[in-house]
């Protein structure tokens, strides 16, 4: 869940006059896995989180995607179907723009293909460093760590306590998303909720110390 590169000004008005404003409920998929790709979607406002269904039978969070985004570049590059399911944390907006269209433009514009290659080459550097940290750190050091870089990233300012951040994500889906087994989640987070670090709720949690959790994370 590394940092995202933004795109210029000038980017961004290609993008948007190449597409069309479309907006999506909060629980509705925004893109679905497995499903053929015809359009690039770019975040103007809310989260999408992005999950994908292993073959155990847990939901894995691969990212959390906000405003600046891109949604489905790499299906719409290869033509094959979606390799994850996108879906509203809260009413999202975005431009939608056609495939096909949206391969003219990297096209005919190399600063633009070259600013989407590069946001492409930073989630892929990002999904092989999750992947050596599973096999390097135990339960609770992933767990912490993932949660902090979501709520960093994307969390929810609270008022009480002040600096908290609200993070909307199951436990089913952090499990996947710290490659670990539900049960060590649930070690994991009643030991960082006994130190005071974070409080569990359904559907959400609450992290009362965001920068205690990232040491707790770097472990």
């Amino acid at each position: 869940m590394g940092e995202v590169e933004p795109f210029t000004a000038e980017q961004l008005g290609l993008i948007h006059g190449a597409g069309r404003e479309r907006r999506w409920a909060r629980g509705a998929a925004v893109v679905s896995e497995g499903m053929p790709s015809g359009e690039v979607i770019l975040l103007e406002s809310g989260l999408v989180k992005i999950t994908t269904e292993l073959a155990n039978g847990y939901t894995s969070l691969l990212a959390v995607r906000g405003p600046g985004e891109l949604l489905g570049e790499l299906s719409c590059l290869d033509g094959r179907p979606r390799s994850a399911t996108g879906t509203a944390l809260e009413p999202v907006r975005g431009t939608v723009v056609p495939g096909e269209r949206f391969r003219r433009l990297l096209a005919a514009h190399g600063s633009l293909a070259l600013a989407v290659l590069c946001s492409v080459a930073a989630r892929l550097r990002d999904s092989d460093r999750l992947r050596a940290e599973h096999g390097a750190y135990p339960a609770g050091v992933r767990v912490a760590h993932v949660l902090w870089e979501m709520a960093s990233r994307h969390g929810v300012p609270t008022a009480d306590p002040p600096g908290g951040l609200v993070v909307r994500v199951t436990q089913q889906e952090l499990a996947g998303a710290a490659g670990t087994s539900r049960e060590s989640l649930v070690r994991a987070l009643a030991e960082l909720a006994s130190e005071g670090l974070i409080e569990r709720g359904r559907g959400r949690t609450l992290v009362r110390d965001p920068e205690g959790l990232r040491d707790r994370g770097l472990e």
